[in-house]
């Protein structure tokens, strides 16, 4: 039993680090399709709601956003890279610091996708009341990117969905793991007693 346990930890640990990695790829992502649309609408950075698309400011409101996603992607790599540090992916027994890693682990992204969970949404309804008509004429007049599509602010449904997955596994891995490791002391009680 300990050895299916141990294997299926370790498959939780690689999981959640890839996920991890996803994130970060997500956050260099996100900013894609708007950059390549609404860039050139706005005339001055100086006035940003003077632009040839109404809403279009959206590209220049999710900056500061933008950058902390990306920090915070590479915080949830490092906090998934303490599982391998303490070992959680290999150990048998789990001592102290196995137990604040996965504890790191399911806060920190817990705490991470329902924030960027309110700050995507909050962008993506920003995004949906641009002037589509307004940036139809600009991206057929400058030959840049047109949609409407909403496919980069949708995927992190399905990115932290993954994440919260892997946190309810991982915490569901512990309980686990504390069962197996009483029923070890247990046996080990009884044949001390059939020695003695």
């Amino acid at each position: 039993m300990y050895k299916k346990q141990v294997k299926l930890q370790k498959i939780l640990c690689l999981a959640m680090l890839f996920v991890s990695a996803l994130i970060f790829i997500y956050s260099l992502g996100i900013m894609t399709d708007l950059y390549d649309a609404l860039y050139t609408t706005i005339r001055s950075t100086k006035n940003l709601d003077k632009s040839s698309v109404t809403g279009s400011r959206i590209y220049y409101d999710m900056q500061d956003f933008n950058k902390l996603f990306l920090r915070c992607s590479i915080g949830m790599i490092l906090l998934c890279l303490t599982l391998f540090v303490t070992n959680t992916h290999s150990r048998r027994k789990y001592y102290i610091g196995n137990y604040c890693s996965v504890c790191l682990v399911c806060a920190g992204g817990t705490a991470f996708a329902v924030w960027a969970h309110s700050r995507i949404e909050h962008y993506r309804s920003l995004f949906l009341q641009i002037n589509f008509e307004e940036l139809a004429a600009h991206a057929a007049k400058r030959k840049t990117l047109y949609t409407e599509s909403t496919f980069w602010f949708d995927v992190h449904y399905l990115l932290f969905g993954l994440l919260l997955i892997g946190i309810l596994l991982l915490i569901g891995n512990i309980f686990w793991k504390r069962k197996l490791m009483k029923d070890e002391q247990a046996l080990i009680a009884q044949g001390r007693e059939a020695v003695a």
